[in-house]
């Protein structure tokens, strides 16, 4: 099945060391359907997630670490094209696990070793090249590796570029500086490409660099499950990082990778029908198209008028618009209605449409009909099957709920 991915976005110094990490997060607000999750009494919650490398069932998130992740859904580039709303709910639950007891002495324990996969990063124009070049882009998988116990300490930031390109691995010799603070000083790096039988050597003269390449890494906060780790280094910086990942993370990785998003799409849908205690009900609110499941036609009226591309505006009365910037200052509007005709299904009729520019519209005459099914939907990302049979992931965009 062909996919296309709409609209997602997807330097020589020493890099900072809290640079790379895990990324995909789930924070499932109240208002959030078939999230999967189950509550235990110790008010943690339960989520179907997978593993870096691995599958795991029933991995526990407390409520705020669960909040932290439905902040971060929807961020792209890991915090590079995060709006001031969103910065605002990440560093709103950031400050409210950083207030909480996790894990005490978090570089004494064995929670904190192993590879973490960067979700968010905050943006100063002191981070390293390296930082601003691979970490705000999302077609990129970005680890970071921690190994204390062992006669080679390191923390080693790796970018990945895909499976079938390979990796770049800056590695750092560490130190435990206290409870909560790891001492490191790079000291080499290089490229490992599936092509080429050998590495090549990242130019950096680490040795050359003396303060440089020194840094600091402190944890703020490690949960008790070893799931979720906070992070903030020397030049300012503010880290998240997972081990483990929700299904709606997992999705967007997808489709930013553009591999696995139908196997991605399945299980977030076939757990929803699983789990469904209740009809889908179309949310309010402006999203964006992020894929679907068909490439375009020649036709971009007919794209448009199908919601084959741009954005999407629902709201309670009823009413459905889809608009598409042609040129800056020059959209297509069209405007229509949709009725509840079945479980999770709607009848959506478009045919109300003009080109604007600026005050000034020009009436196009067209009618476009299709059912709309609601495969999974929550304040954060839906799942439709629309017109044509053509599934549809849409992104959440006006930051209400």
């Amino acid at each position: 099945m062909a996919s296309r991915v709409h609209g997602l976005q997807f330097n020589t110094a020493a890099p900072s060391p809290a640079l790379l990490a895990p990324q995909i997060l789930d924070r499932r607000s109240p208002k959030s359907v078939r999230c999967r999750r189950s509550r235990g009494r110790d008010g943690s919650v339960a989520c179907r997630s997978s593993l870096v490398g691995e599958q795991q069932e029933a991995s526990p998130f407390t409520d705020p670490e669960a909040q932290l992740i439905e902040a971060l859904i929807g961020i792209q580039g890991r915090g590079r094209s995060a709006t001031p709303r969103q910065l605002q709910d990440v560093e709103r639950a950031v400050a409210v696990l950083e207030t909480l007891a996790g894990v005490p002495d978090p570089t004494s324990s064995d929670l904190i070793e192993g590879r973490w996969q960067l979700m968010f990063t905050t943006r100063p124009g002191t981070a390293s090249p390296i930082q601003r070049t691979f970490v705000g882009v999302d077609v990129f998988t970005v680890f970071q590796e921690i190994y204390l116990r062992s006669n080679d300490p390191r923390v080693s930031n790796i970018v990945v570029f895909s499976e079938a390109i390979g990796e770049l691995k800056v590695e750092a010799a560490a130190s435990i500086s206290d409870e909560k603070r790891i001492l490191f000083r790079f000291d080499r790096a290089a490229f490992s490409f599936k092509f080429l039988p050998f590495k090549v050597p990242y130019p950096v003269p680490f040795r050359l660099l003396g303060d440089e390449a020194k840094g600091w890494l402190d944890t703020t906060y490690l949960s008790q499950s070893g799931n979720l780790r906070i992070s903030r280094g020397n030049k300012g910086t503010t880290f998240v990082l997972q081990k483990l990942t929700e299904p709606r993370q997992l999705l967007l990785s997808a489709i930013s990778t553009g591999k696995g998003i139908e196997k991605a799409i399945d299980e977030i849908t076939s757990s929803s029908k699983s789990k469904a205690d209740s009809e889908l009900e179309l949310v309010e609110g402006e999203w964006n198209m992020i894929w679907s499941s068909q490439m375009e036609t020649d036709s971009w009226i007919e794209n448009a008028a199908n919601g084959l591309m741009g954005a999407q505006i629902v709201k309670r009365s009823g009413q459905l618009k889809f608009v598409v910037n042609i040129l800056p200052g020059l959209r297509f509007s069209v405007n229509g209605s949709f009725v509840k005709s079945g479980t999770n299904a709607y009848d959506v009729t478009m045919d109300d449409a003009a080109i604007i520019g600026g005050p000034f519209g020009y009436p196009v005459e067209m009618e476009s009909k299709f059912k709309l099914e609601l495969l999974y939907t929550d304040d954060k990302i839906r799942i439709t099957r629309g017109y044509n049979n053509i599934v549809f992931v849409h992104l959440r965009v006006d930051g209400t709920k």
